[in-house]
């Protein structure tokens, strides 16, 4: 087995060589995408692969680019990835890029898809604050009841909004969110010019009407909302989580739904999927969705755009796009 792949080193552009009319072997999760990459070019071979069958045979071992399935993709444990000699690059359909990055053969490249589910999952992280806030979850469940039920609730306009994750995501949040007026911090990894260190959150938490979660999975990150980080928000605030579910601890975060001390809206959770009779159903001051902050209807072919903008640059000699070389 080859070793794990390393960080690409600083200033190193990343690309993929092609011998003059060699042909370009591609890995595909379905037709469609397969046929995409295709009319690119005659030099191009689709070979669509269900990477749970074990390692490829004929022409599709031969493929420099895997492109896996879309919705929970892992790295296989069964020689896949081992059989196929001539692999350089693993070009994802997600922003996500937890299950590969630090996992991958050494020379072998991975790329996400950076930009694909931007403006889905903003929009859906704004509509979840913006519910919450106003109190749709519990108007909703009062109609179903028939009742009349008159109440008072937050309001996004003017709010205090904390956006933990300076991304691309977290950016087209954003802007979304500037024509309410928000009073709007970031926080990232790095501190930079409009952007607070992540060493600032307890000074920044206790302030915060409404706390986006928008950050990759790293070492860092996993585990990172626990006890203590919900404990510093203020009473009444709203915990948005529109990354993935390891990074809040659930059974802190149920503590304080059940005191009714805290709100929160998750597309995401730790199980996932949340099985049937987990306490997060049931838990007041919740709002869920099952993961589809990424799901519009243009979320597929964006996501394929991804993957043929990618082996257009391989065939034209260009750099790649969206290099995931720290994680």
């Amino acid at each position: 087995m080859r070793p794990a792949a390393r960080r690409l080193e600083s200033g190193v552009v990343p690309h993929l060589p092609l011998e003059p009319g060699e042909t370009l072997h591609v890995l595909v999760p379905s037709r469609a995408i397969g046929a995409a990459v295709e009319d690119l070019s005659p030099r191009v071979r689709a070979h669509r692969i269900d990477p749970d069958d074990g390692p490829p045979s004929g022409d599709a071992a031969l493929a420099q680019v895997w492109v896996p399935r879309s919705g929970g993709a892992t790295l296989p444990d069964n020689g896949f990835v081992e059989g196929l000699s001539r692999l350089r690059l693993v070009q994802l359909l997600s922003a996500g890029a937890e299950k590969f990055a630090g996992r991958l053969p050494a020379g072998v490249m991975l790329c996400n898809a950076r930009g694909a589910h931007t403006p889905s999952t903003a929009e859906w992280a704004v509509t979840v604050t913006l519910a919450a806030q106003r109190g749709i979850p519990f108007f909703v469940r009062e109609q179903d009841a028939g009742r009349w039920s008159f109440s008072t609730h937050s309001s996004l306009v003017g709010a205090r909004v904390l956006v933990v994750g300076a991304g691309d995501i977290g950016r087209a949040i954003g802007r979304l969110l500037a024509g309410f007026d928000v009073e709007l911090t970031y926080v990232a990894r790095t501190a930079r010019e409009g952007v607070r260190a992540m060493r600032d959150l307890p000074e920044l938490l206790p302030h915060a009407d409404v706390v986006i979660l928008i950050v990759p999975v790293t070492a860092e990150t996993t585990g990172m909302v626990d006890a203590g980080f919900l404990a510093a928000m203020q009473d009444g605030a709203l915990l948005v989580n529109a990354a993935r579910g390891v990074i809040v601890d659930t059974d802190a975060l149920l503590t304080e739904l059940r005191a009714g001390r805290l709100r929160a809206a998750l597309d995401v959770t730790d199980p996932e999927p949340l099985p049937p009779g987990h306490p997060l159903w049931s838990a007041p001051g919740l709002l869920l969705t099952p993961h589809v902050g990424g799901e519009v209807p243009q979320t597929g072919a964006r996501a394929a755009a991804a993957v043929t903008g990618q082996i257009a640059r391989i065939l034209a000699g260009e750099a790649l796009e969206n290099v995931v070389d720290r994680y």
